[in-house]
């Protein structure tokens, strides 16, 4: 059974950074699409940034340069490392998978099989 738990949401000021973690099991990395999704107060959730061994890690552009996604396969867990923090970035913050490995990007566009529960991240100005 797939599980994913998030941790390492809370409220951060604009200019700081966070960094978000999402302890799995049930599966093994090398064989998911791995990802990370944000929905904001009255909009659809959207892809922020995802990875797949086929096709390395895609990140939606208004986080590229500021957000960086890593996984360690020893402890299970993939994270989110967030910096320069800003009110846009406010969010509930969802860690996902899926056993499908296709072109990384459309994944993240269409969404992935397998959620947690996810975090709430609020940046202050």
């Amino acid at each position: 059974e797939v599980q994913l738990v998030e941790s390492g949401g809370g409220l951060v000021q604009a200019g700081g950074s966070l960094r978000l973690s999402c302890a799995a099991s049930g599966f093994t990395f090398d064989d998911y699409t791995i990802g990370w999704f944000r929905q904001a107060p009255g909009k659809e959730r959207k892809g922020v940034s995802c990875m797949s061994s086929r096709d390395g890690t895609y990140y939606e552009d208004s986080v590229k340069g500021r957000f960086t996604m890593s996984r360690d396969n020893a402890k299970n867990t993939f994270y989110l490392q967030m910096s320069s923090l800003k009110p846009e970035d406010t969010a509930v913050y969802y860690c996902a998978a899926d056993p499908a490995v296709r072109f990384v990007q459309n994944m993240c566009a269409t969404g992935l099989d397998y959620w947690g529960q996810g975090t709430q991240v609020t940046v202050d100005s």
